[in-house]
C-alpha cells in the first residue's frame, strides 16, 4: 500500500466548493430554463423561492457537519424536497423537469442498499413520466430522465468524494497525532530504562566513594573513574534516544551490571554466554537485564541474585533472580510487584512476540523472566 495515498489529495475546502459550485451551476440552468417559458413575475419569484428551498434542503443532505440533522430529521429533509420537486411540476411544467437530479443525488446520500437503489431508479423514472403527462413529446421526456439520473449522480458523487477528502484529511491528522504519541512513549520508556540503570549505579558508586575516601584512596578512585564511565555511557545513551536509534549488547549489559552489582556488595552469579541474540532481540534483552538490576538495586534488599540465560523450545529465556523480596512479599517495583519499566519491557517483548513474566517463589526468591523468539 501505497504510504503517501491521500496526501496530494485537494483541501477540504477546495472539494467542498467544487460541490457548491456545480450544485449553483445546476441551479443557474433551472432557472435560465424556467425563463424560456417567460413566466410571470409572480411565478418567477415563487419559483425563486422554491430554488431556495430545494438548494437549502440539498446543502443540508450534503454538508459534512450536518450528519447528525440528517440522523434525525432525514426523513422529513427528504420528504419536503419530495414535495418541493414535484408540486412545482403543476404550475411549470416542463421548465421545472430537471429538479429530480437533485432529489435523485438527496435519495442516495441519505439511503443505503438496495433501498437507494430502487429509490433513484424510482426518481429517475418519474422524470420522463412527468415529461408524458406532461403531454411533452418522447424525446423531450428521455432527455429529462437522462438529464434527472445524470444530475443526481454527478451532485451524489462530488458530494461523496468531498466527504472522502474530508475523511482522508482527518485520518491524516489522526495518524499524525498518533506518531507524536507513539514517539513520546518511545522517548519516555527510553529514558527510564536507560538513565533510571545509570542513575543508581552513579548514586550507589558515588555513596561507595564517599565512604573510601579517607579509608581507601585508590579504591575510591577506582569507583571514581567507573563513575566517569557510567557518566560518559549515559549521555551516550540520551544522545541515542534522541536521535531515535540505539543498540544495546547483553554482553556488554552483563559485564556492566555485574560491576554494578559487586559495588553494591551482592554476590552475584552470570551464566549467559549460552545466549547469543542477535539484531533487536539482543537490545531488548539487555534492556530486561538493565531494568531488572535498577529494580533490584531500588528496591529490594537482596544479598544475591542469579542472572541465566538459556535456549529451550526455539526461545531465547533470560532470567534474573534475587533473594531481596520484601517482607510483604511484593516484587521489584510497586506494591503488586508490578512498575512502569515493566510495563515498558512488556510492550518491547511483545514487539518481537516475547513475553515477560515476574514474581516470587515460596523460598522468598524474586523471578523475572524474559522471552523472545530464537
Amino acid at each position: 500500500m501505497d504510504e503517501t495515498a491521500g496526501f496530494d489529495a485537494p483541501p477540504p475546502r477546495l472539494a467542498l466548493a467544487i460541490v457548491v459550485v456545480v450544485q449553483l451551476g445546476f441551479v443557474v440552468v433551472g432557472f435560465l430554463n424556467l425563463a424560456t417559458c417567460h413566466p410571470t413575475r409572480g411565478q418567477f419569484l415563487a419559483a425563486g423561492l422554491i430554488f431556495l428551498g430545494v438548494s437549502a434542503l440539498q446543502f443540508v443532505h450534503c454538508a459534512p457537519g450536518l450528519r447528525e440533522v440528517r440522523e434525525r430529521f432525514g426523513r422529513w429533509t427528504l420528504s419536503a424536497q419530495a414535495v418541493l420537486t414535484y408540486l412545482p411540476l403543476v404550475f411549470f411544467g416542463f421548465s421545472w423537469g430537471g429538479m429530480p437530479g437533485f432529489l435523485g443525488s438527496s435519495v442516495l446520500l441519505l439511503l443505503r442498499g438496495a433501498v437507494a437503489g430502487a429509490a433513484f431508479g424510482a426518481v429517475v423514472a418519474s422524470a420522463g413520466i412527468s415529461g408524458l403527462l406532461l403531454g411533452v413529446g418522447v424525446a423531450e421526456s428521455v432527455y429529462l430522465t437522462v438529464a434527472a439520473a445524470l444530475t443526481g449522480l454527478i451532485v451524489f458523487g462530488l458530494t461523496s468524494l468531498a466527504q472522502l477528502v474530508i475523511e482522508v484529511r482527518r485520518a491524516q491528522q489522526e495518524l499524525a497525532r498518533l506518531a507524536v504519541t507513539r514517539e513520546r512513549l518511545r522517548f519516555a520508556r527510553d529514558l527510564h530504562d536507560l538513565l533510571g540503570y545509570s542513575l543508581s549505579a552513579i548514586t550507589l558508586k558515588s555513596e561507595l566513594t564517599s565512604r573510601l575516601v579517607t579509608a581507601n584512596p585508590q579504591r575510591a578512585l577506582e569507583e571514581l573513574g567507573g563513575v566517569l564511565e557510567i557518566s560518559r555511557q549515559a549521555l551516550a545513551d540520551v544522545r541515542a534516544v534522541a536521535r531515535g536509534y540505539r543498540e544495546m549488547s547483553l554482553a556488554g549489559e552483563a559485564v556492566s551490571a555485574r560491576s554494578v552489582l559487586a559495588a553494591a556488595g551482592i554476590e552475584a552469579r552470570f551464566d549467559v554466554d549460552g545466549l547469543r541474540p542477535d539484531g533487536p532481540a539482543d537490545t531488548v534483552l539487555a534492556t530486561v537485564l538493565r531494568e531488572g538490576v535498577t529494580n533490584l538495586l531500588r528496591h529490594s534488599t537482596a544479598e544475591r541474585c542469579v542472572v541465566e540465560g538459556r535456549v529451550a523450545g526455539g526461545r531465547l529465556r533470560l532470567t534474573l533472580s534475587n533473594d531481596g523480596v520484601p517482607g510483604d512479599g511484593a516484587g521489584p517495583g510497586d506494591g503488586d510487584g508490578r512498575g512502569g519499566g515493566l510495563d515498558n519491557l512488556e510492550v518491547r517483548l511483545a514487539e518481537l512476540g516475547g513475553r515477560l513474566s515476574a514474581g516470587s517463589d515460596d523460598r522468598g526468591w524474586f523471578h523475572l523472566v524474559a522471552e523472545v523468539p530464537c
